[in-house]
């Protein structure tokens, strides 16, 4: 079978993935990994490189400027942020989030695989059981235009981050049956005033909308 060619793949956050679905010792070599979880019918497809996507790009960013300890990642989904996150920032342990039993599932078994920084839960953003300020910032990473009301996400945000919160929103309107709501600025800003937030910094990204809110100190 081919090999990930790790030009194109997140090769190391794959072999963690097949190492913690299938119980594989940490010290078998990669291709061996990577090969048996191929055989094993997982989807590695998911791990392919995307952090040169603009909005990816600027996330990341305002995410190295602001040199965080820790992460909330909300609704991680199919790591479209979270790979590259955990790819380009090594020192930052992880909390990734999603409300999906399978995809909550995937991320717990990245961990076991040996990828310790990350802890994957299983999660609503709306009820988050995390104490107040308990991360350093959370990001909200398209996944407000699929909440039918996300002020309450955006609240339980700003409630457990000490510093910051970073958000990607759709700056236009799609087809993707999924999105609920087009947020722009005007809105986000009410919904964060509502929350306690009121510093916000918007940037235009290719068909997005990306914003760094500043909580507490200034980031």
């Amino acid at each position: 079978m081919p090999t990930l060619d790790p030009h194109d793949y997140y090769v190391e956050l794959a072999a963690c993935f097949c190492r913690g679905r299938l119980g594989l010792r940490a010290d078998a070599p990669i291709e061996d990994v990577l090969d048996q979880g191929r055989r094993a019918g997982l989807r590695l497809s998911k791990f392919k490189r995307n952090a040169e996507l603009p909005r990816v790009r600027r996330v990341l960013g305002a995410l190295r400027g602001l040199v965080p300890t820790s992460l909330l990642d909300v609704g991680s989904g199919r790591g479209t942020f979270l790979w590259p996150l955990l790819d380009q920032l090594p020192d930052v342990a992880v909390t990734a989030i999603d409300r999906d039993p399978q995809r909550a599932s995937d991320l717990e078994a990245m961990t076991r695989g040996g990828l310790a920084r990350l802890t994957g839960l299983r999660m609503d953003a709306t009820a988050l059981s995390f104490a107040d300020r308990t991360f350093d910032g959370v990001t909200l990473l398209e996944v407000l235009e699929h909440m039918p009301d996300p002020s309450v996400a955006i609240r339980e945000a700003v409630r457990v981050a000490q510093r910051f919160v970073v958000l990607s929103v759709p700056a236009h309107e799609d087809d993707n049956p999924e999105h609920l709501h087009l947020l722009d600025e005007e809105a986000l800003r009410a919904m964060f005033a509502a929350a306690g937030a009121t510093r916000l910094r918007f940037d235009a990204v290719l068909n997005h909308r990306v914003a760094v809110v500043a909580l507490g100190q200034s980031p």
